[in-house]
């Protein structure tokens, strides 16, 4: 009931919206000084968004972790922190938003246990355009907030689709995917108002024309902008652009053992180390960060793959990291003192393409911070990178004919 409501209230309001379109702006902007969480004595907490205009949005629940999802077309989230939307002791313990999808942003809250939304409404200021979407969070049983949780579906609010990627070409190109890691509403690791998604898309921007300059191949990106991309989607583009290889790139932050210096690593069921596992872990729940309904996901299908994987991709994989490793060190680095590392990271269970992550340096490292922003450094180690996937085709290639025997 409470699905067929909201999607509802979208409709309304996207009458509403188009009928005031000529005199506002495409994108509505949030006022951080006025949003946030109110409680009264008298009732359940609110939750209400000020914005400069009315804009089409939903609202839904997502359970296993419970979290609170907002959608709309489209707000803009410039100068807004997650602690401006916070209260202490209140229903939302974290909070995060961005773009989601190319005319849509999102807003992904962490709860504090099952709480409801309730009393769902955005007025309109007819005089001035503006508008406040509130909405009361109201604690329920688990019963209760399971039996409501989940995505509504209809045609205002299509699924997300995997984005348009060049089809495999047909000649014998090498063909390198590059993954820019986070993007959109997942924002990545943050430090001194760097993130982790404009970071590595930077990065990955830099890569590309260095790989591009260097050979005869072909980059595709799994990301081109500040987009939310799922991990799944990221190996369906992998797969659809008939990739020869697959690079994910990242700068995390990660306080087990002192994390700096640059690390590769490989898939594997077991993780080689207590930090590495925790890494694993934060990176694989990309999907819910960003309020992904994961249900119905098939678990059997990640084991198969990961079977998979391990028989001819398995030691590719392994000669590849071996090779941006050496690639990095010799561009001067610097490297993590145990630079090559293995653990089940999602992004990598693609069978029969070989794949690593890299951490570039990690932002949790006051050297690999200053090293990261510093676009000659970054120059260095793509120039590396660049060495180190030739040699590794070269090497792939000669060894090929051994591997079919």
């Amino acid at each position: 009931m409470i699905r067929q409501f909201l999607s509802l209230a979208a409709g309304a309001l996207f009458g509403v919206t188009c009928a005031m379109a000529q005199d506002l702006s495409a994108i509505a902007r949030i006022d951080p000084a006025r949003s946030g969480l109110t409680a009264e004595w008298f009732g359940p907490e609110a939750l209400a968004l000020h914005l400069s205009q009315g804009v089409p949005f939903r609202v839904f629940t997502l359970d296993a972790p419970p979290r609170l999802v907002i959608d709309f077309r489209e707000v803009d989230w410039s100068g807004v922190r997650a602690a401006d939307l916070l209260r202490d002791g209140g229903p939302l313990s974290d909070v995060r938003f961005g773009s989601f999808r190319p005319g849509w942003s999102r807003l992904v809250g962490d709860l504090d246990g099952p709480f409801v939304p309730e009393d769902i409404g955005m007025m309109v200021d007819e005089a001035t355009g503006r508008a406040v979407l509130r909405m009361a969070l109201v604690a329920a049983s688990p019963e209760v907030f399971a039996a409501q949780a989940g995505a509504p579906g209809d045609a205002l609010w299509p699924d997300p689709v995997v984005q348009e990627v060049p089809a495999p070409l047909l000649d014998e190109r090498f063909v390198v995917v590059l993954d820019p890691g986070h993007g959109g509403v997942d924002p990545g690791a943050e430090r001194e108002n760097v993130n982790e998604k404009e970071l590595m898309l930077t990065f990955a921007r830099e890569l590309r024309e260095a790989l591009l300059r260097a050979g005869d191949m072909d980059v595709v990106l799994t990301r081109e902008s500040d987009m939310f991309v799922s991990l799944e989607g990221r190996v369906a583009i992998a797969h659809h652009a008939g990739a020869d290889l697959f690079v994910s790139l990242h700068a995390d932050a990660l306080s087990e053992g002192g994390a700096q210096g640059a690390t590769v690593y490989t898939l594997s069921d077991e993780a080689s180390d207590t930090a590495t596992a925790h890494l694993a872990a934060r990176h694989n729940r990309a999907d819910i960060i960003a309020g992904t309904d994961l249900t119905g996901s098939d678990d059997q299908v990640a084991s198969v793959l990961l079977d998979l994987a391990r028989q001819e991709t398995e030691p590719r994989s392994k000669a590849l990291a071996q090779a941006i490793v050496d690639g990095l060190a010799a561009a001067g680095g610097p490297m993590n003192r145990r630079p090559l590392r293995y653990a089940g990271f999602s992004v990598l269970k693609s069978a029969d393409i070989p794949s690593v992550l890299v951490e570039v340096g990690f932002l949790s490292s006051a050297r690999d911070l200053d090293n990261l922003r510093d676009p000659t450094w970054r120059a260095e180690m793509a120039g590396g990178m660049v060495r180190a996937i030739l040699a590794w085709r070269d090497a792939d290639e000669a060894r090929r004919p051994l591997v079919r025997q």
